[in-house]
């Protein structure tokens, strides 16, 4: 981010999904947060924060679907701070429909678009008037496993330090009969390994142990692969810097997210920490067995 700009950061995403949730986690790490802000007032927000140094130049606007005409009047107002140099970015809040639904019928709150229908009505109305908004944001956050604490440390994580250097890389290892994370940017299928689950010493434990993770790295084609896609990645890394993508979640896959794709996940993770990526591994299926 600029030093001479404001950074700025548009939260939106899913109702229900944890905007208000990310926005308080902003406030906790020193972020000016505005809360339900119409799309045409976020240009003359930045701009009254560049003129009174808002909270050392860190402003989060929350956006919600309920603005008329939301995506047009988001993007073309994204459109216009990108053109008058202010540096900007979105972060979308994502949840599955089922964890949406749960989520509302846990608070008895109707859908804000559902209306005389029911709230899965209203849930696939809102996703296809944010289709767009979610395709360009900078940052994708799946919630659907995520409690508050869980959430609210991804967002300390991503903008608690944005005076750090580099790419911000999230690697979440998970089991493909699971499914696979819709916030993923890119996808590592570890299933070519041989499973540890098939080894009765090493079936009760997990890709952390370091039995299980001798085992996976030392399989052949591991450590080729390993080295094959850390220069890879330096590769796609360096691209994403050139666009001016900050954010990255990288996926690592196996059959059932406890062995292959743990000792491996952490192992790339180790790998562009030497890079001097900022990097966050987390495990989502890990014990889910």
């Amino acid at each position: 981010m600029s030093t001479t700009e404001p950074a700025f950061v548009v939260v939106t995403g899913m109702s229900g999904a944890g905007r208000s949730t990310a926005a308080k986690a902003l406030e906790d790490v020193g972020w000016f947060v505005i809360d339900n802000l119409p799309p045409g007032l976020l240009f003359s927000l930045a701009e009254e924060a560049g003129k009174v140094n808002l909270a050392a130049d860190k402003v989060a606007a929350v956006v919600d679907v309920r603005s008329l005409a939301f995506t047009t009047d988001l993007n073309a107002a994204i459109e216009e701070l990108d053109g008058r140099g202010v540096s900007v970015r979105v972060m979308f809040l994502e949840a599955s429909d089922d964890e949406l639904v749960r989520r509302f019928e846990n608070v008895r709150r109707p859908h804000p678009l559902q209306g005389d229908g029911r709230l899965v009505d209203g849930i696939g109305r809102e996703r296809g008037i944010l289709r767009e908004v979610r395709a360009n944001a900078d940052l994708v956050i799946d919630t659907s496993s995520l409690n508050v604490h869980e959430l609210r440390s991804k967002v300390v994580s991503f903008f608690g330090g944005e005076d750090r250097p580099g790419l911000k890389v999230s690697v979440v290892s998970f089991g493909y009969k699971y499914g696979m994370p819709v916030d993923a940017d890119l996808v590592v299928d570890c299933r070519f390994l041989p499973n540890p689950h098939w080894v009765p010493d090493l079936r009760p434990m997990n890709g952390l142990d370091a039995p299980v993770r001798d085992y996976v790295l030392s399989q052949p084609g591991a450590k080729e692969f390993l080295d094959g896609y850390e220069d890879v990645f330096g590769v796609v890394a360096a691209g994403y810097t050139r666009e001016g993508k900050s954010y990255v979640t990288l996926a690592v896959g196996c059959t059932g997210g406890k062995h292959r794709s743990v000792a491996m996940a952490e192992e790339i993770g180790s790998r562009l920490r030497e890079h001097g990526m900022d990097v966050q591994v987390s495990h989502r299926d890990m014990g889910r067995e």
